[in-house]
């Protein structure tokens, strides 16, 4: 075969091998996205996914319909499960998962079994901004004033969840007096509980609080997970490394709250097709500039600061490139 032929047949193979934008919108045309969320709804995440699922479907080509299928249990692990097992992979399914389960894989990783690597990524919509808070009316002010208030209850939503890896950094790193009764299916219920005064406190994502919360005098926020300070929260509210006990802890804290960076994550199965998933980022990536869905989220009081898939692939394989000795420490605060 003359060596002309053999490049046409090569090249012709090649662009077979191409995924094709008309084939892609044919494949999404008339379909339906589903979004799962690892909680029931009501709280933020549940939130975040709606809002998505308003605005996504447009940015797709082939526009399809896009719903929201709650999917709660283990913290938002079992929707992550599903992903291989039980859904669709090819392309149709999304889900939204609580970030903390991401260093909870590196902390305890025989209870959960998962690497997040082997997902692909399709951003995150804003990074997490966790505040642990007490609700009383002679509620502490700082983190001293905590330590000498007696004992606190506070609510968990499940094990190696945001709320639950903070708990226990108030608990085993400041020596705050505190136990943590889990059991609650999501944010939501945990606030209900707190109204009602079956609990003393939270640590919850600063946008889940219900908007008149920070203005009430029964709450007291004793510090923050991010370095940033969101609108409507006191700058008097400090950043948790900046009180840690000493240098070693401060790591230690960094580590345990690092993945907040992708504190509204979307994940797919790495079984869906590589040119879907690229479908998916861009859509993704273009729905969060939609001037239509910032105008949303800033109504909903749903902070966005997106991470694109790749950024947040860059993400996952640092923390997981986390020195060991670091990750042990953190795993003392956890057990």
């Amino acid at each position: 075969m003359r060596w002309e032929l053999r490049l046409a047949l090569v090249a012709f193979a090649a662009m077979l091998a191409m995924p094709s934008p008309a084939w892609s919108e044919d494949f999404y045309k008339g379909k339906t996205l589903t979004i799962t969320v690892g909680f029931p709804p009501g709280g933020g995440f549940d939130a975040n996914a709606r809002l998505l699922a308003r605005h996504i479907g447009r940015h797709i080509p082939g526009s399809p319909s896009v719903i929201v299928v709650n999917a709660p249990g283990a913290g938002s692990l079992t929707s992550v499960l599903h992903l291989d097992v039980n859904l669709a992979t090819d392309g149709t399914v999304i889900d939204a998962f609580n970030f903390g389960l991401i260093n909870d894989s590196l902390l305890r990783p025989d209870n959960t079994k998962v690497d997040f690597r082997n997902y692909a990524w399709i951003g995150s919509i804003s990074e997490d901004l966790t505040t642990c808070y007490v609700w009383r009316q002679d509620g502490p002010k700082t983190m001293a004033d905590m330590k000498a208030g007696g004992h606190y209850l506070f609510g968990g939503a499940g094990t190696g969840t945001s709320d639950d890896i903070n708990t226990k950094i108030l608990a085993r790193v400041f020596g705050v007096d505190l136990k943590e009764i889990q059991g609650y299916g999501g944010s939501a219920e945990i606030r209900l509980a707190i109204e009602r005064g079956e609990l003393d406190g939270d640590c919850g994502t600063w946008s889940s609080l219900p908007e008149d919360w920070p203005k009430n005098p029964k709450f007291h926020a004793v510090y923050r997970t991010g370095t940033s300070v969101p609108e409507g929260m006191s700058p008097d509210i400090p950043y948790v490394v900046d009180i840690a006990p000493d240098e070693a802890a401060g790591q230690v804290i960094r580590f345990l709250v690092g993945d907040g960076d992708l504190g509204r994550p979307y994940i797919v199965s790495r079984a869906v097709p590589a040119d879907r998933v690229q479908i998916l980022r861009q859509a993704f990536a273009a729905t969060v500039k939609d001037p239509a869905f910032i105008g949303e989220a800033k109504t909903m009081r749903l902070p966005v600061s997106p991470k694109t898939g790749d950024e947040a692939e860059k993400i996952i394989n640092a923390l997981y490139a986390t020195p060991p000795a670091i990750v042990a420490a953190a795993r003392k605060v956890t057990e």
